[in-house]
């Protein structure tokens, strides 16, 4: 599944340049994820990078966007595609 940014987020900015998708951008008020660049790291990383970088933890999964680590792999090779 896709990661979410909580309104406990203080903006920080730390965890924008470690998404290796470019799926965190700032929002109106909050940092905001793309659901559909967001594959919770898999194909770069072992786990989320943001997550691993979020000083107040409010970086959970979406329950709206439910994906497999299978889904989740195939999200990323087509944005690799779309990349080249």
């Amino acid at each position: 599944m896709a990661l979410f940014i909580t309104d406990e987020c203080i903006n920080c900015d730390v965890c924008e340049p470690e998404c290796p998708n470019n799926a965190i951008y700032e929002g109106d008020e909050i940092y905001e994820i793309d659901p559909t660049l967001c594959t919770e790291c898999v194909g770069h990383y072992d786990e989320p990078q943001c997550q691993q970088v979020c000083p107040v933890d409010c970086i959970p999964n979406d329950p709206n966007h439910v994906e497999s680590k299978e889904q989740l792999m195939d999200k990323y090779e087509r944005i690799m595609a779309a990349q080249a």
